[in-house]
Formats: C-alpha cells, structure tokens, sequence
C-alpha cells in the first residue's frame, strides 16, 4: 500500500496542533504587550483616553461655568428695562434746562420739557413691566428704577415751584412723602417687602398727569381744572402714605412675633 504510516500521520498531526498552539500563543502575547503600550484598541481607545479627557473636562467645567455665568450677568444689566431707566435718568437734566429756557415761560419751550416729561413716565410704566415679565430684573434696576422715578418727578416739582407755578408746600408734602416711604421700606426690609399698592400706584399716575398739566402753559377752565388734579395728587399722597405706615408697622410686629415664636420653640 502507498498510504503514510500511522506514525507519521500521528507526527504531521501533532505537529500542525504544536504551530497552531505556537501561533495562538503568538498572537495572545502580542495582544497583551499591545494592551501594556497603550496601542491595542481598548487601550488607546474609549475607555483610557476617554476618562483622561473627562477628568480634564470636569477640572474645567467649574471655571467655565462660572466665566459663562459671570458673562450672562454682565451681559444682563444691557437689557431694555434697564435701558429705559438709564432713558429716564438722562432726560432729568434736560428736562430741567427745557423747563428753564428763556426764563421758563416761554410756551413752546415748556411744550418741548412736557415732552421730555411725558416720556419719562411712559417709560416708567414700561420698564417695569418688562423686567417682570421677561425675568430682566436685575440689582441695578432695583437701585436705579426707584432713583429714576423720584428724580423726574421731583425736578419737575422743585422747577414748577421755581417758577411759582406751584406753592412750595405742595412740593414738600409730594417729595417728603416719597423719600419717607423709601426709607421705611429700607427699615422694615429686614421683616419683609411693602408691595405697592393699588393706591400707590393711582396716587403716581395722578401726580404725574397733574404735574405735566402744570408743565404746560394752560389757561383758562384747564388750569382750573389743573388745580383739582395736583389736590386730588396730593390727597392720594397722604393717604397712601399713611397706608405704607400701617403696613410698615404691621410687618414689624410680624417679623418680631414670628422670630420670638422660632427662638421659644429652638429653646424648648
């Protein structure tokens, strides 16, 4: 017979299995030597590399963020409400130098300072609605707004009263009250915040509509009717002002209760 012999059969057989084995072992030892430099696919690939740039990322994204936060809030104080105030707060001196042009009788001047006035209340009404509504408030608004609204009015007052358009004590009573509610909020801030009221707010529309008639060189049955609407002003001043009082007084005695009440229940 030509057929191999059994032994050499046996030998062939066992010598494919020993390369076979040989290059399994190769290729094992390849694998891991790969995966010791780096170089193989798990190595260099998601999970190495990927977690060394995710803890670069997380190092960085605190200083990122606050940059990017700090950028928004900069960023923020440029917004239309506080735009508008900073309007406002511009048109107060050239109100003033209208008022007072060619000894502040002169009819088309006072038109031209109405105008100056009439913006600034309409921006007034404007800006705050829009800070609220767009979530544009900011802590420059909340100082400026209030500075802009009682420096219009009160050029307005103390040039009307320059002029003897109006007598001082109307002037007074109007700006006493202004600046006496702004610093009882500040005194009773520590308790809570007076919310502005449906009077206060028909008390500053009516003073600014009886402040512009007097602005305007009105004759006649207006400047009769001009003097009901500066006594219906002034009325609503005191009033409302008493009302801040009341709530003022009445917040304090809240807050002071309330904080009697948290320490006996700390102590017990």
């Amino acid at each position: 017979m030509t057929g191999v012999p059994a032994s050499a059969a046996g030998g062939s057989q066992a010598g494919a299995a020993g390369k076979a084995s040989a290059m399994g072992s190769s290729k094992a030892g390849s694998s891991k030597a790969g995966s010791a430099r780096g170089v193989g696919p798990k190595a260099g690939g998601p999970t190495a590399g990927g977690a060394d740039t995710g803890a670069e990322g997380g190092a960085k994204s605190p200083r990122g963020g606050k940059i990017a936060a700090a950028a928004v809030n900069q960023a923020s104080v440029w917004n239309i409400a506080n735009l508008l105030t900073m309007l406002r707060l511009v048109l107060v001196p050239g109100f003033v130098a209208l008022m007072l042009a060619d000894g502040g009788y002169d009819p088309a001047w006072r038109s031209l300072a109405w105008a100056a006035f009439a913006i600034a209340m309409i921006t007034d009404l404007f800006d705050g609605h829009l800070a609220r509504t767009y979530n544009l408030v900011t802590d420059f608004g909340k100082i400026a707004d209030p500075i802009a609204d009682k420096a219009i009015m009160g050029a307005a007052l103390i040039c009307l009263s320059a002029l003897d358009d109006l007598p001082w004590w109307v002037t007074g009573v109007i700006l006493g009250r202004e600046l006496g509610i702004t610093l009882l909020r500040f005194l009773v801030i520590r308790y809570g915040v007076i919310p502005a009221s449906r009077g206060g707010k028909l008390k500053t529309l009516t003073q600014g509509v009886a402040v512009g008639m007097y602005i305007l060189a009105l004759t006649g049955w207006l400047a009769t009717l001009r003097w009901w609407v500066m006594a219906a002003a002034v009325v609503l001043t005191v009033l409302t002002g008493l009302d801040y009082v009341r709530q003022a007084i009445v917040l304090r005695r809240q807050g002071i209760a309330e904080r009697k009440a948290a320490l006996e229940e700390t102590e017990a």
